[in-house]
């Protein structure tokens, strides 16, 4: 069980298969110093993903979009959720979410960027209870593997409608989740000074 929100869920079995890097990538994400606290750089870059999405996709408004730093667990490095969506996301995600939840931990342990037009069109994925309290109807994340061949998390955006992400939007999230790894690296020399 876990708690969310004063209500608690029984989550369902893990929507990734078993990661055997984990432990490799929860050493290089505390080497590097991430993981522990939501940092505003990281709000400011989901801020931009949300804005490029709204563009790409000619939506109303913006998406919520996450980084999503994953060791042990989900950690919430940053976030950006628009004015409407903000009770909702607020009063469901913590900074740090089991690894059965959402679809990120897939992309991971897949190191593959995923794009999910309307979520209940794949059974794998529908019935996940966090997804269905966001009331996440698409989702289009990307890994960020870093210099060592790490994939350290990733970047993404959902949305409460289904979304026609595409090509476009696959090339959107792997184009920003490379450009987040780049200012991790441009970080790196300044770790643990």
């Amino acid at each position: 069980m876990y708690q969310f929100s004063d209500q608690a869920y029984e989550l369902p079995r893990p929507l990734a298969p078993p990661d055997h890097e984990a432990p490799q990538r929860a050493a290089r994400l505390a080497e590097l110093g991430l993981g522990q606290a939501r940092e505003a750089e990281f709000d400011e870059f989901a801020h931009e993903v949300a804005l490029d999405a709204q563009e790409l996709a000619g939506l109303p408004s913006t998406p919520v979009a996450f980084v999503n730093l994953i060791g042990n667990d989900q950690f919430i490095g940053g976030v950006y959720t628009p004015p409407a969506a903000a009770a909702v996301v607020e009063g469901v995600l913590g900074a740090r979410v089991p690894l059965n939840a959402g679809y990120c931990p897939h992309v991971v342990v897949r190191r593959k960027a995923l794009i999910l037009d309307d979520v209940l069109d794949y059974p794998r994925f529908a019935g996940n209870p966090i997804v269905d309290k966001l009331m996440v109807r698409s989702y289009a994340g990307a890994p960020l593997t870093d210099r060592t061949g790490t994939v350290l998390g990733t970047i993404c955006v959902v949305d409460s409608e289904p979304r026609p992400w595409g090509r476009a939007g696959l090339d959107l999230m792997k184009r920003r989740a490379a450009d987040l790894v780049d200012r991790i690296h441009r970080r790196e020399g300044l770790a643990g000074r």
